[in-house]
């Protein structure tokens, strides 16, 4: 090939020498006309290059079955490979054309090089974001950090083709550059300190599974609630449910506690844990008369006639005085409201029935009795959770007047005024 471009190149200043040109003006013209010959032929070359390596690729992706190749033609890979074939032409015939200007030759030269060494960073680059789209085809990759590992190594090459470049311009040899390179290491951790931690977060989000694309996640620090969208090498971006976007850094999943919802998503039901607060002096011992009433309430009619039999017979069997409510067994309006509650939680339609169902009374407070639902709704979707929840607490909060029982709520101020 150095022949053939020797021949090109060479062949115009003894043809101006024999038409009489003077030295001088004689390689300036020929240097003039052969940089001309040189810029037709690298644009040839480009064009040539271009549809051939288009169109091969174009059809090799339409006949083969994967489709890594159609991604490398969406990355425009085979376009910017054809901007480096006529760049090596170049870089072949700079040295030809300008042999007899050694400064000329040298500047240029290096521009070349500096061009080729960035040319085929960005190329890499192509093929790396085509496997990177290819590879979140791929359910068992859709949600793993690809860019991450893709950047990681991405900043290798570009350390490398930055001293390859240092190199070039000031005639540093390689290994001495990397020597250098090495005692500015602490600067280097420092500039990219972000990105070492990142990259450490990442692969331990990789290994440990803490994190993938899709799942729900809540970070309060950084006022993130919703979807991953993306995980890079410093940063991830969350969806919140208002459409914002929340960005975190990626060593914080590492370093931080956050909430990952992926465990609900992919269990049988959504946990619903919510209280209301009785008021105590509310609470009371039913007589006869008032669970004669509600036995008129269907879902515990059973359940009073069957206790209500076995407390007579408990405290007939003892002589217990009943002419005071506070002698022997008794039921109280509190605890048959908590067995109406779990017949009624266990008849819902939207409950997983075969998770916890639970109605249970915790720690009295200052504010009253808590009465705790503790249930897992079938549907998981956020929407309908919410409506089976709500129509949960609709319905006991209308029914604890039945029960002769208080919900507590502070006196609001239009009523304190009032007295």
């Amino acid at each position: 090939m150095l022949n053939l471009l020797d021949k090109i190149f060479n062949f115009l200043y003894p043809l101006f020498r024999h038409w009489g040109m003077s030295r001088n003006f004689a390689s300036y013209i020929s240097l003039i006309f052969n940089i001309a010959i040189m810029v037709a032929l690298a644009y040839a070359i480009y064009y040539v290059a271009k549809f051939v390596l288009v169109t091969l690729t174009a059809i090799f992706a339409q006949r083969t079955k994967t489709k890594f190749d159609d991604y490398l033609v969406h990355n425009k890979t085979t376009k910017y490979t054809a901007y480096l074939i006529p760049f090596f032409f170049i870089y072949k015939a700079v040295p030809i054309i300008l042999d007899k200007y050694e400064y000329w030759e040298s500047l240029f030269g290096k521009i070349v090089g500096i061009y080729i060494v960035l040319i085929s960073l960005w190329i890499i680059r192509t093929i790396f974001n085509a496997l990177r789209d290819y590879l979140k085809q791929k359910p068992e990759y859709s949600d793993k950090p690809i860019d991450s590992f893709i950047q990681v190594i991405m900043i290798v090459l570009w350390i490398f083709g930055v001293a390859m470049i240092i190199s070039t311009l000031f005639g540093i040899k390689r290994g001495e550059l990397l020597t250098i390179l090495g005692t500015l290491s602490a600067i280097i951790i420092l500039i990219f300190r972000d990105t070492i931690l990142g990259f450490v977060s990442s692969v331990q989000v990789a290994i440990n599974d803490m994190v993938r694309i899709g799942d729900w996640i809540t970070m309060d620090k950084f006022g993130a609630d919703g979807d991953v969208i993306e995980i890079n090498l410093t940063t991830v971006k969350v969806r919140n449910f208002d459409n914002t976007i929340t960005t975190i850094p990626t060593y914080a999943l590492s370093s931080d506690s956050f909430q990952n919802w992926r465990g609900m998503q992919n269990s049988e039901g959504r946990r619903i844990k919510r209280h209301i607060l009785i008021k105590s002096s509310s609470i009371r011992f039913l007589n006869n008369d008032d669970l004669n009433h509600m036995k008129g309430i269907q879902l515990i009619t059973s359940y009073i006639e069957t206790r209500q039999a076995e407390i007579e017979k408990y405290n007939a069997h003892r002589g217990i005085d009943k002419s005071l409510s506070l002698n022997g067994r008794n039921m109280t309006n509190l605890g048959l409201f908590r067995k109406y509650i779990m017949q009624y939680l266990l008849d819902h339609p939207g409950l997983n029935k075969n998770m916890h169902i639970m109605c249970r009374q915790l720690q009295s407070t200052a504010h009253g009795v808590p009465l705790e639902i503790y249930v897992f709704s079938s549907d998981k979707r956020w929407a309908n959770y919410e409506y089976i929840m709500s129509d949960i607490f609709d319905h006991i909060m209308a029914a604890v007047i039945y029960f002769d029982l208080e919900i507590f709520e502070l006196p609001s101020q239009i009523g304190v005024l009032n007295r």
